[in-house]
């Protein structure tokens, strides 16, 4: 492991070149440009996801290391615009503001599945599946979920049971 010396660090804005949850990285492409920058999954990890979307906007903290460009710590992740995506039903009465006025539950990944498009995860406490759609995934800016991953949800009652409108990182359902 390499030591991180604080004085070379410096704040970059980019892009979400892709991500690999599998492979456990993925690149960045700066602003201004430049080499790419490695994106390990630790460093995602500490900011409290296990994936982020290709082409979210990323604010990073990142050093010269002798193999390049790397992050260390994640500032903020905007997923990009999907207004192409096609609304779910059940999401279509809701506007943003009303997404990001319903409680954040913490919940654990039961399975996902990126081939099908969707997968199941249980609230804290509470037995009932609550279902995720990838097209609320990417929204969330995530491109996938792994079995077992705390995450937060914002639920509401679909026309077949309780299913997540917005996923967020572990850190804001712990709060």
């Amino acid at each position: 492991m390499e030591t991180q010396d604080t004085a070379y660090l410096r704040r970059v804005q980019g892009q979400v070149k892709w991500f690999d949850p599998t492979k456990g990285f993925g690149f960045v492409i700066a602003e201004l440009g430049g080499p790419d920058i490695l994106l390990h999954a630790n460093v995602l990890r500490n900011f409290g996801q296990g994936s982020v979307v290709d082409g979210s906007r990323i604010d990073l903290m990142v050093q010269d290391t002798h193999r390049g460009m790397q992050a260390v710590e994640v500032i903020s992740i905007t997923p990009p615009q999907t207004d192409s995506a096609v609304p779910l039903r059940d999401m279509m009465d809701f506007t943003p503001e009303d997404i990001a006025k319903r409680p954040v539950e913490p919940a654990r990944v039961k399975w996902f599945d990126k081939a099908k498009g969707f997968g199941f995860a249980n609230v804290f406490s509470k037995s009932d599946d609550v279902f995720i759609h990838i097209e609320v995934l990417r929204r969330s800016g995530l491109s996938d979920l792994q079995s077992g991953e705390a995450i937060g949800l914002r639920l509401v009652d679909g026309e077949r049971g309780r299913m997540a409108i917005e996923v967020v990182g572990w850190e804001s359902a712990a709060k």
